[in-house]
């Protein structure tokens, strides 16, 4: 059985993920490597939203869900009660893995997306002009409903 409404992960995170450690620092804006360790919380004080991938695919974002641990994440366990998860879904949350290097901790991620933010290297520039591009696209493909800042 699949899920409701958020599919689930990838099999991997995406090239951009900044849970990725092979991602270079400074891709993001510091407004989002800010989001990335409030999931690192007790379980009481994380955000109840799922974190969707930053490719805007609606999909879980593969990197959020091999970060942490989903035994322990709020937004999981609200995501069943609201129906935007089945049980099924859930599950397959939960066993999720992957071997793509990830950060061990949303702080962790963060620090490193950080670094770099107020002068980001060739590579990470280039990626962050791709990312930009794509959202333009899927904006104008979309038509005016769509908000670039749902990342």
């Amino acid at each position: 059985m699949s899920n409701l409404s958020a599919p689930l992960p990838a099999n991997n995170p995406c090239g951009s993920c900044p849970y990725r450690r092979n991602v270079p620092s400074g891709v993001w804006d510091a407004s989002e490597y800010e989001k990335l360790p409030r999931y690192d919380a007790a379980t009481t004080d994380q955000p109840a939203r799922l974190f969707l991938c930053h490719q805007q695919d609606g999909r879980i974002c593969a990197g959020w869900a091999g970060c942490h641990d989903m035994d322990h994440n709020l937004a999981a366990r609200v995501a069943v009660l609201d129906g935007q998860l089945t049980p099924d879904g859930h599950q397959q949350l939960l066993d999720y893995t992957t071997d793509v290097p990830l950060f061990d901790s949303g702080q962790d991620a963060a620090d490193h997306g950080r670094a770099d933010e107020s002068n980001p290297g060739q590579r990470a520039r280039q990626m962050a002009r791709k990312l930009r591009h794509r959202q333009k696209l899927q904006a104008q493909d979309a038509g005016p409903s769509v908000e670039l800042d749902q990342i």
